[in-house]
Order: structure tokens, then sequence, then C-alpha cells
């Protein structure tokens, strides 16, 4: 029998602790090579009073199955761009793209902080899941999720556009290359996005 799994909005402090905990198992520098190759991982080591302040501002969304939370999704509103100054280039870059031929600025979105599946419910669903829980959550108050992703992290690559994302930028800089992708939800839904 297949897992049940509840996707929903953060809704305490202790669902917070338990994003921290599957974040450091999932951690570039805590893989194998061939973990990080066939596996993905996340880049950005958060702290609790950051995932705290972001949270008020928008809760991110959470995946659980039988209690235990599995999987993360993190919003970050632009206005949360402080509370991470490793991603301060980041936001820079993404107020001078243009998306579509208008400025992205000009555009209601926020960022998807990171997304990560604990190992043991990965291909089960619940990235896509995630992210329509995402678009449930917040269609009327953005219009896309903008995020970047390692183009060395194919899976994670593969996934975002599966959801319907397209990259709209590539750079390198002197930690790894990158595409900034963006998923805007007044598109149609590419034919092979679930939900």
């Amino acid at each position: 029998m297949e897992p049940t799994y509840t996707v929903t909005a953060v809704r305490h402090r202790g669902e917070l602790e338990h994003i921290l905990a599957l974040q450091q198992k999932n951690l570039k520098q805590a893989l194998s090579a061939d973990e990080l190759h066939t596996q993905g991982f996340v880049t950005v080591q958060h702290d609790l009073s950051a995932l705290e302040r972001m949270h008020a501002m928008a809760p991110s969304i959470v995946a659980h199955q039988d209690g235990a939370l599995v999987a993360y999704a993190l919003t970050m509103p632009r206005e949360a761009r402080a509370l991470a100054p490793v991603l301060e280039p980041m936001f820079t870059l993404f107020d001078s793209l243009q998306f579509r031929g208008k400025p992205l600025s000009g555009f209601r979105f926020y960022v998807m902080g990171q997304i990560c599946v604990d190992k043991a419910h990965r291909g089960r669903g619940l990235f896509d899941r995630l992210y329509q829980q995402h678009r449930e959550h917040f269609r009327d108050r953005y219009d896309l999720i903008v995020t970047e992703v390692s183009v060395r992290n194919h899976r994670s690559m593969r996934a975002h556009e599966r959801v319907g994302f397209e990259t709209i930028h590539t750079y390198r800089d002197a930690t790894d290359e990158w595409a900034v992708v963006a998923w805007d939800w007044a598109s149609p839904r590419p034919p092979n996005a679930a939900g």
C-alpha cells in the first residue's frame, strides 16, 4: 500500500525545526559525490530565526507521513531577502532580469527558498504536490514563483521543468552554474505536469 501524505502550510514552530533537520541531511557538503549526482542536494543552510521570520511573512509548505515531516518547500517573499545574506546576489540579479519582455520586478512573485524531499520518500509525487499546494495557497497573492537551480542538480532541473518552470536566465558564479527558473501560474500547464 502506498503511503498517505498530508501537504499543508506550516502550522507551528516544531515544523520549522524539522525542516532544519531535513535540510541538514541534504546539504551539498553532507552528501557523497554519487548522491550529489543522483539524488540532488540543497545549497543554503538556514537558521530557525530566519525561518520564523519568513514564515511570519508567508508560510512554507510541508508534507507529512504518519506525523513525520518528510518534505518542505520554503516560501521566501522578496521582503525576506535580508534574512539570507548569502542570497543577496541572487536577489540583485532577479532585480535586473526580464520575463516575457517585461522587468521581472514588475511581476508579483516570490522566491522558492528551497525544496527538499526526504530520500526515502522521493519518486512519489511529493515535489509536484508541494508546488501545487504553493499555487493553491498563494495564487491570489502572486503571479510567479522564481528560483535558481544548480545546473549540476539534474534531478531538480528535471523536476522543476516537469512542474512547469521555464529557464529564463543562466549564469556562472564562483561556486556553480545556475539556471534561474520561473513558473508563471497564468500560463497553460505543460502536458506532462502533474495535478
